[in-house]
């Protein structure tokens, strides 16, 4: 059966993925830069891998930008322990190759050149990693397949696996079972993830739970951000501040009809609207939607501010940070096709907001089975929340409370994850007793 995914995937699955990519690339900005990136991709990963001289090399592989946040833990974990270890890091996606391309931690940060058998065979061939760790789901199979044949240790981080998800299905199910087989270890974030895997048919020697990454990196990130001071605090003093990340059109067409009802009846409100990509025709369509009712500026502006309720960010890499000032959140991308980050607000201990398309995150669900954030419908829905938060401050601090106790509870998963690393990477650390239950 093994043989007929193969052949499967390999003379199927990979030419029709060519035609959708070649179909799609008149009309898609992002695969033309995916593709863009990639040309001379191994000329110049031959020129970078000649640069690295550890004699241990530890490949980490996400699709984008948001996966990649798990795995800085672990890095920077890593870079305290050994000294004597190269650091590679791919992506897939443009968008997390090109934030992320700075990283100083990363020996050598790269595109994954496409599935091919070709490609898989010639990129291990140059980056030769003592292991490899994928991180959350971006599991490409030649590669996977390639790096079996090797005998390189190879690692699922932050695994999770719903039980709606597509890879239970009659057609995917027997080929995920077999490709995930493949893997040394799988390390899941919960318990119910480690039951999903087993119930597809995984070794459950294979399967272990060690917990959830990023929660160690926003508990990081938001030490590292209340050091920074990005808005005066006499512009802040008095009002009540509402910090709305990530939001796509469909979350503002929700945010900006309630915030304005709110900021009608209260002057002290002041919403933070940090769009998820600050582009000229976004940051237009936001301000002409906030029209003459809400007064706005934005913030690369701030030093001319002069009692606006919006603050429209035109900036990124910031939203973090912006978070601390808020007594009420929202997390945008739950109108779309899912939920971002949660965890980021939920650290500093406020109450979090969002739409109903957040089933992609355990966290989102968890924060509401708690109490901790609230699910918003419409805009009158918003505004009701966001008026009794503000109002009754015993709601407010009970909700933030719940948040954030969340985050203290779930940290420490990047150490249980060094301690399974250490008997592969040395300096007499023993194999860790993780249960396989």
């Amino acid at each position: 059966m093994q043989r007929l995914w193969f052949l499967l995937y390999n003379y199927i699955a990979i030419p029709a993925f060519w035609l959708l990519l070649w179909l799609a690339y008149p009309f898609k900005s992002k695969i033309r830069r995916g593709l863009r990136g990639r040309r001379k991709l191994f000329e110049r990963l031959d020129r970078q891998v000649r640069t690295l001289h550890a004699s241990r090399r530890v490949w980490f592989h996400s699709s984008s930008m948001g996966e990649f946040e798990q795995a800085k833990p672990i890095i920077a974990a890593l870079r305290k322990q050994y000294a004597d270890l190269d650091i590679i890091v791919s992506f897939f996606s443009p968008s997390g190759y090109d934030h992320s391309k700075s990283y100083k931690p990363a020996s050598l940060i790269t595109y994954l050149p496409f599935d091919t058998r070709g490609n898989a065979r010639r990129f291990l061939d140059l980056i030769k990693p003592t292991v490899a760790i994928m991180v959350r789901y971006d599991v490409w199979p030649n590669h996977l397949w390639e790096l079996r044949k090797r005998g390189i240790p190879t690692f699922i981080a932050n695994a999770t696996l719903s039980r709606k998800s597509s890879r239970h299905s009659l057609l995917l199910r027997d080929f995920h079972r077999h490709l995930y087989n493949e893997l040394t270890a799988i390390l899941t974030v919960s318990e119910t993830d480690r039951q999903a895997f087993l119930d597809l048919g995984m070794d459950p020697e294979k399967l272990h739970t060690i917990g959830e990454t990023r929660y160690d990196q926003v508990w990081q990130r938001s030490l590292d951000a209340r050091t920074k001071h990005l808005i005066p605090e006499a512009l802040l003093k008095g009002k009540r501040v509402f910090v709305a990340g990530s939001s796509w059109d469909e979350d503002d067409e929700v945010l900006i009809p309630a915030f304005r009802r709110l900021a009608g009846e209260d002057s002290r409100a002041l919403m933070i609207l940090v769009p998820h990509e600050p582009t000229v025709e976004t940051l237009e369509r936001i301000e002409s939607a906030l029209n003459h009712r809400l007064r706005s500026i934005r913030f690369s502006e701030l030093n001319d501010y002069t009692d606006e309720n919006v603050i429209v960010v035109d900036s990124i890499g910031i939203l973090t940070a912006l978070y601390q000032y808020a007594h009420v959140t929202y997390v945008g991308g739950s109108f779309r096709q899912g939920i971002h980050n949660v965890l980021e607000p939920a650290v500093y201990g406020v109450p979090v907001l969002y739409g109903p398309k957040h089933q992609n995150s355990q966290e989102a669900l968890e924060l509401v089975r708690r109490g901790g954030s609230f699910v918003v419908l419409n805009p009158e829905d918003c505004y009701v929340h966001l008026r009794r938060l503000f109002d009754d401050e015993g709601a407010r601090a009970r909700a933030g409370s719940i948040a954030g106790t969340l985050v203290q509870e779930n940290l420490g998963a990047t150490g249980r994850f060094m301690a399974f690393l250490a008997h592969l990477l040395g300096n007499g650390a023993q194999t860790p007793p993780l249960s396989k239950q």
